[in-house]
């Protein structure tokens, strides 16, 4: 839930999500069409559609050793590395945007790794001192960074020109992820949704299993009606 989204923004769909589905096998035992609903607002649909597909594995074949995360539906290797730095403390940094930051200003050579048995610390100051320190816009270098000392960048004056740059996201309005959400909307509170209002996104959410058609209406994924 949390890539590509704000803490803030998460937390009451998290609890939720947990009061309601807090083992694989409860998510897995659900349609799918209700875990696509649950979402709906958080964005990017196709993470719950992976979650649900990804319980299911789970349900059935068990927890998959760290080396093999990437089989599981949805799972790539930012997901894969985050798992393994939090849920197995093993010396992996997942780089999110935040990680990736900090590193190309502080460490060019690269990520030295964390001291022993610190990995599920290291990684989440990391991703802190990306957010609230070493920002890509107004960083506080100067205003308490605990990396200020020795870090290369600032001292050369150059943090800006060793920011990464992520690729912009296409504006939203009138996009086809808005057009698809109006759909995705119409399921999460009616339970359906007429082909005829956007025959080209309804098709889309179809192709991607994100919904289910019957006739000229979208059903939820998974609907057993």
């Amino acid at each position: 839930m949390l890539q590509a989204t704000p803490v803030s923004r998460v937390l009451p769909y998290y609890d939720t999500w947990m009061r309601r589905w807090a083992r694989a096998d409860d998510l897995a035992a659900a349609p799918v069409g209700d875990a696509i609903a649950a979402w709906q607002g958080l964005g990017y649909p196709r993470r719950a559609r992976n979650l649900h597909a990804a319980a299911t594995v789970v349900a059935r074949d068990g927890w998959p050793a760290p080396d093999r995360y990437q089989d599981l539906p949805g799972v790539g290797a930012y997901t894969a590395d985050a798992l393994r730095c939090f849920a197995d403390e093993m010396p992996v940094l997942p780089e999110d945007v935040n990680v990736k930051r900090v590193v190309a200003r502080r460490f060019p050579g690269g990520w030295p790794g964390a001291p022993r048995g610190r990995a599920w610390d290291a990684g989440q100051a990391m991703m802190d001192l990306g957010r609230e320190y070493c920002r890509a816009r107004s960083p506080r270098c100067d205003d308490g960074c605990p990396l200020r000392k020795g870090c290369p960048a600032a001292d050369a004056g150059m943090v800006d020109e060793v920011t990464p740059r992520d690729r912009r996201q296409a504006r939203y309005e009138g996009s086809m992820r808005q057009r698809r959400g109006f759909l995705l909307r119409a399921l999460a509170e009616d339970g359906r949704a007429p082909v005829d209002a956007d025959p080209e996104a309804a098709e889309s959410l179809v192709a991607e299993g994100l919904a289910d058609r019957r006739g000229r209406v979208l059903v939820p994924a998974g609907n057993r009606s």
